[in-house]
């Protein structure tokens, strides 16, 4: 049976490329009120984001280059939208 591959949408910066992997391998999620993006902190999903990081990566970007992008965005990303209100 021949599969394809479906490839991912051009991303004009590698940053969106690395929220985009992320998002693809349900290491995040937009908050759907407001849009932020969150940490789900899914070990696992993470785990997926930084292999497509170091097999797939964008063109002219090295594996390594692809790696310290996804834990930058990873880094910079909270498990709560700053905007909703917090529970009480």
């Amino acid at each position: 049976m021949l599969m394809t591959k479906e490839r991912r949408p051009v991303v004009r910066t590698l940053r969106g490329w690395a929220l985009a992997v992320l998002q693809e391998a349900g290491a995040i999620h937009e908050c759907e009120e407001h849009g932020w993006a969150q940490d789900r902190a899914d070990p696992h999903a993470r785990e997926r984001a930084f292999d497509v990081a170091r097999q797939d990566p964008p063109s002219g970007v090295s594996p390594e280059e692809a790696v310290t992008e996804i834990g930058n965005v990873l880094g910079s990303i909270g498990d709560t939208c700053p905007e909703c209100l917090p529970e009480q």
